[in-house]
């Protein structure tokens, strides 16, 4: 069975329908990307329709030559010309079936039209089954994930050089993300975060004019797309340290304590664990550490899936029931936010194996 009968198959495991129609916008859901594989065209206002034997595409003559190069064995390409044509090769196929729509991507003024134009018996949310299928990655996903975080990494290793008394967090962020394109990314996955000094306190900080001062911190957490797949990784560094301040000693114990969290975390990371449960061991470590000092200061959720998407479902969180599985691909990622003063964060992508994890 190739590669994407078996996506197919998985997606079908969790839906009980006739067929589920993936329907890009102006924008592409990324179910689209993962049911087609297809790295390259735009792919607007066309429909993907898999059922349980195969997978058809109607697209327009801009992406026909496009789709038939990249198309799997799994996909018949047909073409149409206009609106009109788009909607009968819709109907033709669909009409009478229980058709499954990812509700999550699927704007409701679009879906109105297509519950209007189509003539299917029933439309449902496939959102889920489209989710799960994604959460366990094959081994092909996962080379590119290593990829995309190989990229993020070698732009690490050299970023310091890159430091600069009085530079912008602006202007790091830009030499980020041209680093990583010359590294080998097709683009970021997400839009770079550089913090200093206070502002890295702040989880999602969004790259200001803020100039960067000896003896502070610098936060990047950043990620690239390799083959459509994602990485999210962030690292800090103090610039300038003044190892005598005790400002210094300060920040010093925070990267020491998160550090120590991150890892713990990973070695509790393996298949039937609860996602939760990995969550609270890094979250009481550093609730703990130093008689408490940092009580409260880990504000958000380890970690989340990655894959096509940074965000690429649940991961681990405190807030989610989810057994973790052999191929799943999360993110670890403690951190203590002190506002006013700082923040450090330590992130990276973790692989579940069968006999544990490893950080990609």
């Amino acid at each position: 069975m190739g590669s994407f009968a078996r996506r197919i198959r998985r997606v079908f495991e969790g839906f009980d329908g006739d067929a589920i129609l993936i329907y890009n916008t102006g924008l592409v859901d990324s179910n689209f990307t993962y049911l087609s594989g297809f790295t390259s065209g735009i792919f607007e206002n066309t429909a993907l329709l898999a059922m349980r034997n195969g997978m058809t595409l109607l697209t327009s003559d801009l992406e026909y030559e496009t789709a038939l190069s990249q198309r799997p064995k799994e996909m018949t390409v047909v073409r149409y010309s206009g609106a009109s044509e788009l909607r009968d090769q819709l109907r033709k196929r669909i009409e009478g079936k229980v058709v499954g729509v990812d509700a999550s991507f699927l704007p409701y003024h679009y879906f109105r039209k297509l519950k209007r134009l189509s003539k299917a018996r029933k439309f449902v949310d496939a959102t889920d089954a489209l989710s799960e299928a994604r959460l366990v990655k094959e081994p092909s996903e996962i080379a590119n994930i290593r990829k995309a975080v190989g990229i993020v990494k070698r732009t690490f290793n050299g970023i310091e050089r890159h430091f600069k008394a009085g530079m912008t967090e602006k202007d790091l962020a830009a030499q980020f993300d041209n680093l990583m394109r010359l590294n080998g990314a097709s683009e970021p996955s997400f839009k770079t975060i550089v913090a200093f000094g206070k502002n890295a306190a702040l989880p999602h900080h969004a790259p200001d004019y803020s100039r960067l001062k000896p003896n502070e911190f610098v936060l990047i957490d950043a990620g690239a797309k390799y083959n459509n797949y994602c990485s999210d990784l962030t690292r800090t560094f103090i610039f300038m340290p003044d190892r005598r301040s005790e400002k210094w000693r300060r920040m010093d114990d925070m990267i020491k304590t998160v550090k120590s969290a991150q890892r713990l975390a990973l070695e509790s990371i393996k298949p039937g664990v609860d996602g939760r449960h990995v969550h609270r061991i890094a979250a009481d470590y550093i609730n703990k550490a130093e008689k408490g000092v940092y009580n409260g200061l880990f504000i958000h959720s380890l970690g989340h899936s990655i894959g096509i998407d940074v965000h690429d479902g649940p991961g681990l969180s405190p807030f989610t029931r989810n057994r973790l599985d052999a191929g799943m691909v999360v993110s670890d990622e403690p951190g203590i936010y002190l506002v006013g003063f700082g923040g450090v964060r330590f992130e990276d992508d973790v692989l579940v194996a069968e006999n544990g994890a490893s950080f990609l």
